[in-house]
């Protein structure tokens, strides 16, 4: 029997995290353990308190049913408070925040409300690759938008402005982004909301990163008139260690929630009781949280400074979230070739660029989400492969 699968996952293949570890598991059978220091998944643990209350939470018998599609009022409530005291932002808990299962999914809800068949999205390029896929997954079209260093990876407004915009539905953008780390400015936040109020395209930013290794967490919906044009995605996995958790949240304005709200609620059901009131005390945790994880990353950066000057990378120490984006040797050909050969030579995996779109072909990306003990070992081990002198 023969069963052909949906023309839309055509051209979309699995994602490349998931095909790597695969060939990482081979290798690991063949002799030392591969050091991966692709994923940005964080390696640190929740606050004790927020791992108490979702324990102290789950042991209660009537914790375990389904629970709201809109997320529990207490959550809700928290994390306005959240946007009000770190982002400066204003939110109606009952109307303007919408929980989700971790953020990623409502990349997909969102071009799932929107996009029809021939609407177009504008994406980052580089930038995040769930973005292309959901949009091709909802049916729509992808139009790339270049960044560049030399632009400090914002958008070219002015090429925007000389491209035919007619059928772009939505834009997708990210500060501090992803995987080049650039922080936000609040002129680029200005003119990206003039530029979505100019053109009626919906701006999407995703903003998981503001946190890490950042002292002035930024939200697009802090500027005046924000919520006419903009949905903002957050999550708690970056800042409050809570990846595998799978806490997130849709933030803009009323009528927007609600347009999702008719999708999701037909994909899924409310978040476990229990993680939503873990996640209401993640929320509360005062500076010294922050300031915590962010000396962790500080002492790991420098030693993914110290990798990255062996392979004769150049890079920029103004970049924020948990990973270094860094430029190529001129003597390679891509970032793929040199993550090839650190894995093939010293067992070791870094991210080739390539992977978040073509302007990303001439770098690599080191993640930060392991321990100063293993960066020493993957340092010890690319010296050793390159027979540099201890």
């Amino acid at each position: 029997m023969e069963i052909s699968v949906a023309k839309r996952l055509d051209g979309i293949g699995e994602y490349y995290f998931s095909q790597k570890l695969k060939q990482i598991d081979e290798l690991n059978k063949t002799g030392a353990p591969v050091l991966n220091l692709g994923i940005g998944s964080p390696d640190l643990p929740p606050h004790p308190e927020v791992i108490r209350v979702l324990q102290e939470e789950a042991a209660k018998p009537g914790n375990h049913a389904y629970q709201s599609y809109k997320g529990a009022e207490a959550l809700r409530k928290a994390v306005a408070q959240w946007y009000a005291t770190w982002y400066g932002v204003e939110l109606d808990p009952a109307s303007e925040i919408l929980p989700l299962i971790g953020s990623k999914e409502g990349i997909l809800h969102i071009c799932m409300t929107y996009l029809n068949e021939g609407d177009v999205a504008l994406i980052p390029n580089p930038g995040y690759p769930t973005y292309r896929s959901a949009v091709q997954l909802a049916g729509g079209t992808c139009l790339p938008y270049e960044l560049t260093a030399a632009n400090n990876y914002f958008p070219d407004f002015e090429a925007l402005e000389q491209t035919d915009l007619s059928q772009v539905k939505l834009m997708w953008v990210n500060y501090p982004q992803m995987p080049t780390g650039q922080l936000p400015q609040t002129e680029v936040f200005e003119r990206l909301v003039q530029f979505g109020k100019k053109h009626n395209i919906l701006i999407c930013h995703d903003n998981p990163y503001s946190f890490i290794l950042n002292d002035q967490p930024a939200s697009m919906l802090s500027v005046d008139g924000a919520k006419e044009v903009v949905l903002e995605l957050n999550s708690l996995s970056k800042s409050h260690n809570m990846a595998g958790w799978r806490v997130g949240f849709l933030l803009g304005a009323a009528e927007r929630i609600n347009e999702v709200l008719r999708f999701k609620s037909n994909m899924d059901s409310g978040m476990f009781l229990p993680l939503q009131l873990a996640a209401v005390k993640a929320l509360s945790l005062d500076a010294s949280w922050y300031q915590s994880v962010n000396e962790q990353y500080r002492q790991r950066r420098q030693k993914a400074y110290e990798l990255l000057d062996l392979i004769s990378c150049t890079y920029s120490t103004d970049q924020a979230g948990m990973f270094i984006w860094a430029q190529i040797p001129a003597d390679y050909s891509d970032g793929f070739t040199v993550s090839d050969e650190i894995l093939q030579t010293a067992r070791v995996f870094i991210t080739p660029g390539g992977i978040f779109g073509s302007a990303g072909n001439g770098f690599i990306r080191v993640s930060l989400c392991s321990p100063i003990e293993k960066l020493d070992a993957a340092i010890n081990r690319i010296k050793e492969a390159r027979k540099v002198p201890a």
